[in-house]
């Protein structure tokens, strides 16, 4: 480990060697580490392969689940939705009692373990729908039941926001196929200056095809002028959350 002793200090990387600092001064080392080749075949980098392939299944897996439910979360997940997602099926992973360590699969877990997961980490779903929700789960339908109610009594409203729509939504993946079906069952744009009807959504069983299913709700605010459409600070507001999981 050599010192930086000259009045120039630096950071970064000149040709193979790294500059930074420490709470011991500005240091300089060459670029080191194993290689590639080695770590693939060392037996005393075994557990490293392990983790590697385990990461790469994770990551595989989440990025389906996340395209399967993206047309609906485009307009509201945060910028971190995916590490959240990938940290969240890691442990659906590491649950898998079926196969040995390096081996387990997200198709193997316990898929219970994302049901509740909050979709936009800058507003949660419970805290922006405030009416009392009914769920009712049958082998053909996921139903979402919600009384009248005024929007601007139970609802946490953005300023700007003229008008809200509440979605259902059923997903499927098939993590060995990569396979994946979706279907999205909203309601038409509501004012928030209004008492709403009964609102039922309905979401058929029938089009998930794939054995690991999801089932989310959530909720958009938008601003409606002269019949355009225009979202609220970027859909930081709105909110969807998984409220069931299911493995057929």
């Amino acid at each position: 480990m050599a010192k930086q002793t000259s009045i120039i200090t630096l950071n970064g990387k000149i040709g193979g060697i790294s500059f930074y600092k420490t709470k011991d001064g500005y240091q300089a080392r060459e670029k080191g580490g194993v290689s590639k080749s080695r770590i693939m075949t060392d037996p005393r980098y075994a557990r490293t392969r392990e983790n590697m392939q385990e990461f790469a299944e994770n990551a595989t897996a989440a990025k389906l689940l996340k395209d399967a439910i993206r047309p609906a979360i485009v307009k509201i997940s945060d910028p971190k939705l995916h590490n959240r997602l990938s940290s969240q099926m890691m442990k659906v992973l590491k649950s898998d009692l079926v196969n040995t360590r390096g081996n387990r699969k997200v198709s193997e877990g316990d898929w219970n373990l994302i049901s509740g997961m909050e979709l936009n980490a800058r507003s949660s779903l419970s805290s922006t729908v405030l009416v009392e929700i009914t769920l009712l789960n049958t082998p053909s339908d996921w139903t979402v039941s919600l009384p009248p109610f005024n929007p601007m009594d139970f609802l946490v409203v953005p300023e700007g926001a003229s008008h809200f729509r509440l979605f259902a939504v059923g997903a499927s993946v098939d993590f060995t196929t990569s396979e994946r079906s979706f279907v999205q069952v909203p309601t038409v744009d509501l004012p928030v200056s209004a008492v709403t009807d009964p609102i039922i959504l309905t979401v058929s069983k029938a089009s998930l095809s794939e054995s690991n299913q999801v089932y989310v709700l959530g909720v958009e605010f938008v601003q409606m002028v002269n019949g355009q459409e225009y979202a609220i600070n970027n859909g930081a507001h709105n909110a969807a959350v998984i409220l069931l999981t299911e493995k057929v």
